[in-house]
């Protein structure tokens, strides 16, 4: 830009502050205290069915985020019992299989020798575990007992 152009942009700047009548507010005290406002009742019931649909969506929504939360929260329980389930039937499993080799006959019999037992008689023994049995009623009986004392 020219000096020329510049003071005569400068001269217009200063110009345009001066020209004109300078703007006065005057305040004026409104009083609205003899006003009474109408009531509309044609909108007064637009505000209730629209506060009243307004509620009724929040309950909707709040019902489906409830039940979405809940069905979230319910896979996470299905998904832990799962695994406690999991680890329960593999202990089971276990302990069926440590029951099988506890209740081996052989090993059994090798202890007993180790202790110095002898071999039971003919009728001697009576198993309380046999599974035909488990499902029928047991009667009672009285059968005398001898104690052999293993010293």
């Amino acid at each position: 830009m020219s000096a020329v152009a510049m003071q005569t942009v400068a001269l217009g700047r200063n110009k345009a502050c001066w020209l004109g009548t300078p703007e006065i507010y005057f305040r004026k005290t409104i009083d609205n205290s003899r006003l009474v406002k109408v009531e509309d009742p044609r909108r007064g019931r637009e505000m209730r069915q629209f506060g009243i649909a307004l509620c009724l969506l929040f309950v909707l929504v709040m019902g489906y985020a409830l039940q979405h939360f809940r069905a979230i929260e319910y896979g996470y329980k299905i998904e832990t019992l799962r695994g406690q389930r999991d680890g329960l039937t593999e202990m089971n499993r276990a302990l069926h299989l440590e029951e099988a080799s506890l209740r081996d006959p052989e090993r059994i019999d090798v202890m007993a020798r180790k202790l110095g037992l002898q071999s039971p008689r003919p009728g001697q023994v009576v198993r309380m575990d046999s599974a035909s049995d488990m499902a029928a009623p047991v009667m009672a009986s009285v059968r005398p007992v001898s104690v052999v004392s293993a010293r």
